[in-house]
């Protein structure tokens, strides 16, 4: 059954970001994919854990529901993406919210790191804006419209 883009519309997507360039291209390719999910932007990896637990500003769940998907970046201050990823991967309501690492290391390390913390998937951030703009629709389609969702 395919769902109706009203049930998917309404969650959001949580990107953990610490670079504003990268927000911003980010952003704009949301806007140029016509992807009408919420995006959520948090610029660390303190505040990420934060969300996720509805602590202080995040507080209000109707503002800050629990996200579809995460798009987590690595380098992160305050607390990295591996250590934030490790960490929703231990919460046994966060543990099946699919988690793509979308970095810019290409570093064997890292990717085997991720995969072994739990990460669905590792992206890395393309250079060009048109590679990004393709990059986000096509994870879109997949992971909101394809993948099957398990019960958070």
């Amino acid at each position: 059954m395919i769902p109706r883009i009203e049930d998917i519309a309404c969650y959001p997507i949580l990107l953990v970001e610490d670079n504003p360039d990268d927000v911003l291209f980010i952003r704009r390719a949301f806007s140029q994919a016509q992807i009408i999910n919420p995006l959520q932007v948090v610029g660390d990896g303190e505040e990420a854990t934060n969300y996720f637990l509805g602590h202080g500003i995040f507080a209000n769940r109707q503002e800050y529901p629990l996200p579809v998907l995460v798009l987590l970046d690595l380098k992160l201050p305050r607390k990295s993406g591996y250590e934030v990823l490790d960490w929703v991967r231990r919460q046994p309501l966060l543990k099946r919210i699919p988690v793509v690492i979308l970095t810019s290391s290409r570093n064997n390390e890292d990717i085997n790191r991720c995969y072994d913390l739990g990460a669905n998937s590792y992206l890395v951030k393309p250079v060009q804006f048109e590679a990004l703009l393709d990059m986000m629709k096509t994870l879109h389609l997949y992971w909101i419209f394809m993948n099957e969702k398990p019960d958070f």
